[in-house]
C-alpha cells in the first residue's frame, strides 16, 4: 500500500496567504520574549547571586565549629547594629548587597553541582556513607560526616560520564583529619578508588589549607607516538610523554590520525593539530625530558618493568636519540637479538650478547672512562678545552644485567656489574652515560653501585603503588591500573616529581609482527652502515 505524501505548507499564491499572519505573529512573539528576557536579565542575575551568597553563607556557617558560632553571630549582629546607627548605613549596606549579588550572579549557574540524577545521587550518598568512619569523630559536636547526613554539604562539585560513573569530585573534610600522614591519605584514596570505579587512573590533589580533596579521572596517554627525531638540544633525551599538567613544555610530534583525534581531546590534552590527511599528524605534546651532561645531577638511568612492559623499547629509543650526538655501546644480557638493527652502524661501537664479549666490552668501557678523566684533567691543567673525543658522549646500554651476573657466577668469572663501578662513579665527569634495564623481579640482583648511582628511574608495566614507591623512592600521584599497554609506566628524575609515562613506540624493525609504519619509522632513524665494519649482522626475525 503506497504512503500518502505529507501536505506541504505553501507560502506563495492564494493558498499561502492565510499563513503569513500566523508566521508573523510567531516571529513577533519570539522577539517579544527575547526582549522580556533582556529586560529581566538583571533581576535574574540578582536572584542567582543572592541564592549563591546564601548558599555560601550557609556552608561557611556549617563549617564553623560549635564553640565559634556564638562569637561569630554576636559579631555579625554588632556590625549590623552599627550600620543601622550610621547615617545612610542601611542604604549603603543594601547597595553593597545588591552589588555583591550582581557580581556573584553575573555568570551562569554551574550545571554539574545541581541535581545529579537518581543514579548519581545514590552514588554520592553511598560514597558519603563510606567516608563517615574516616572523617568523623565522637568528640565533634557538629560533624561534617555522620550516618544519614546530607552529602550535598561536603561535595562542592562533581561530574559524571555517560555511564553514570564519577569523573570529577571536590569534597571537604574536617580540619582534624590527619591529612599530613601518608597512611591516612592512602586509606581515603583507596576508598575513593574502590567506590568510584576500578580500572581507571585517578588523580588526587590534596588542599591542606582549605581542607579539600579533588578527585579527577585521568584519560589514557596516547600510544600512537612512534620513534622520530624530537626537537631537543644536545644532552636532552625524551623518555616518553606525560600529562599536560605535569610539565611546562611541549614538543611537536607525529602520531597516527586515529589516535591523534583521541589525544587532541583527552589523551594528550594540549595537542594542537597542524596537518591533516591520511598520514601522520603533528601535535604538541608534553614530554618527560632527561637531561644529561657534566652539570646533570642524574647522569645514569635505571629502568625496571615486567616482562613485555617495554624496557627494551625504551633502550632502543634512547639509543636512536643518542647516536646523532655520541657513541653507543650495547650489551644485550638477555641474548634475544632485539638490538641487531644497531650492529654495524655508524656510532655503534659494539652490540654484545655473549659472556666473553660482554666482559671484554665492559672492561674496555672502564678503561675508556679512566682515559677520558685523565685527558680532561690534563686539558684543564693546561688551560685548554677538552679534546673532541672526550666531549663526545659515550652511552653504555645494558639490558638484563642480572642474567649476565648469573652466567658469570656459574662460569666462575667476574661479575659484569662490578665492571660498571668506574663508569657509574665517574661517568658524569667523563661524559659517559649508563642506562640499565632489567625485570622488576630481578631488582634485588642489581649491584649496590647500580642502585646507588642511577638517580633517574623508570618503572613500566602493570605495577602496584608499593612497587612504584620501592623503585622511584616516592609514591605515584595516581592510582596504577592492572592492565596497561606496553611502554606505560612512571618516571622520576632525581628528587623531582613522579610523572606518568608513555614510551614512544620503537620496536625491532626486523620483527615480522611489527606494523610497516613503525618499522619504517625506526629504519629512518638508523644511521648509515659503518664502512669500517667487517661484517653486518644478519636480520633476526621475530
Amino acid at each position: 500500500m503506497a504512503r500518502r505524501p505529507l501536505p506541504r505548507l505553501r507560502l506563495g499564491g492564494a493558498e499561502g496567504t492565510p499563513l503569513i499572519p500566523f508566521l508573523r505573529g510567531r516571529a513577533f512573539a519570539r522577539t517579544a520574549a527575547d526582549g522580556v528576557a533582556d529586560v529581566l536579565h538583571p533581576l535574574v542575575a540578582l536572584s542567582r547571586g543572592l541564592r549563591l551568597l546564601a548558599a555560601t553563607g550557609r556552608r561557611k556557617w556549617v563549617e564553623l565549629p560549635g564553640d565559634r558560632r556564638g562569637p561569630v553571630f554576636t559579631l555579625v549582629v554588632a556590625c549590623g547594629f552599627v550600620l543601622f546607627l550610621l547615617p545612610y548605613g542601611p542604604l549603603a549596606a543594601a547597595i553593597s548587597l545588591i552589588g555583591a549579588a550582581g557580581w556573584a550572579g553575573r555568570g551562569r549557574a554551574p550545571a554539574d553541582s545541581g541535581t545529579p540524577g537518581t543514579d548519581g545521587a545514590e552514588r554520592l550518598r553511598t560514597l558519603y556513607e563510606a567516608l563517615v568512619p574516616y572523617f568523623s569523630a565522637s568528640e565533634d559536636p557538629s560533624p561534617l560526616y555522620s550516618h544519614g547526613g546530607d552529602w550535598s554539604t561536603v561535595f562542592d562539585s562533581f561530574a559524571f560520564d555517560d555511564g553514570g560513573r564519577l569523573t570529577r569530585l571536590r569534597l571537604r573534610y574536617p580540619a582534624y583529619f590527619t591529612d599530613g600522614e601518608p597512611a591516612a591519605r592512602t586509606r581515603i584514596e583507596q576508598l575513593l578508588y574502590a567506590k568510584s570505579g576500578r580500572g581507571r587512573e585517578y588523580l588526587f590533589e590534596w588542599d591542606e589549607e582549605a581542607n579539600g580533596l579533588n578527585l579527577t579521572v585521568l584519560p589514557a596517554l596516547s600510544t600512537s607516538i612512534h620513534a622520530q627525531r624530537f626537537v631537543t638540544a644536545p644532552g636532552e633525551t625524551v623518555l616518553g610523554f606525560t600529562d599536560p599538567s605535569s610539565v611546562q613544555r611541549t614538543l611537536p610530534v607525529l602520531a597516527e590520525p586515529e589516535s591523534c583525534q583521541e589525544s587532541a581531546g583527552d589523551a594528550v590534552g594540549t595537542g594542537v593539530e597542524r596537518a591533516t590527511g591520511d598520514g601522520p599528524e603533528t601535535h604538541d605534546v608534553p614530554p618527560v625530558v632527561w637531561r644529561t651532561g657534566p652539570r646533570s645531577t642524574e647522569p645514569h638511568l635505571l629502568a625496571l618493568g615486567q616482562p613485555g612492559s617495554g624496557t627494551t623499547t625504551l633502550l632502543r629509543s634512547i639509543a636512536l636519540q643518542a647516536l646523532p650526538h655520541g657513541e653507543v655501546l650495547v650489551v644485550d644480557g638477555g641474548g634475544t637479538g632485539e638490538y641487531a638493527c644497531l650492529g654495524g652502524r655508524t656510532g655503534v661501537l659494539a652490540v654484545e650478547s655473549g659472556l666473553a664479549g660482554m666482559l671484554a666490552t665492559l672492561e674496555w668501557a672502564g678503561h675508556e672512562t679512566e682515559r677520558r678523566l685523565i685527558g680532561a684533567n690534563r686539558a684543564r691543567q693546561l688551560g685548554h678545552a677538552p679534546p673532541d673525543d672526550i666531549q663526545r658522549p659515550l652511552w653504555i646500554l645494558l639490558d638484563r644485567p642480572s642474567v649476565m651476573s648469573h652466567l658469570a657466577a656459574a662460569d666462575g668469572r667476574t661479575d659484569p656489574q662490578e665492571l660498571l663501578a668506574v663508569p657509574l662513579r665517574h661517568g658524569r665527569a667523563a661524559n659517559v652515560r649508563v642506562v640499565v634495564a632489567d625485570q622488576l623481579d630481578a631488582a634485588e640482583a642489581l649491584s649496590d653501585a647500580v642502585r646507588r648511582h642511577t638517580r633517574a628511574r623508570v618503572v613500566l608495566g602493570p605495577v602496584s603503588s608499593e612497587q612504584v614507591t620501592a623503585v622511584l623512592g616516592a609514591p605515584p600521584h595516581t592510582t596504577p591500573t592492572p592492565e596497561v599497554p606496553p611502554g606505560r609506566g612512571y618516571a622520576r628524575l632525581g628528587a623531582g616529581p613522579v610523572h606518568r609515562l608513555q614510551v614512544p613506540a620503537t620496536p625491532d624493525p626486523y620483527d615480522e609482527a611489527v606494523s610497516e609504519a613503525e618499522r619504517q619509522a625506526v629504519l629512518r632513524l638508523l644511521p648509515a652502515p659503518d664502512p669500517a665494519a667487517s661484517q653486518a649482522p644478519a636480520p633476526v626475525g621475530g
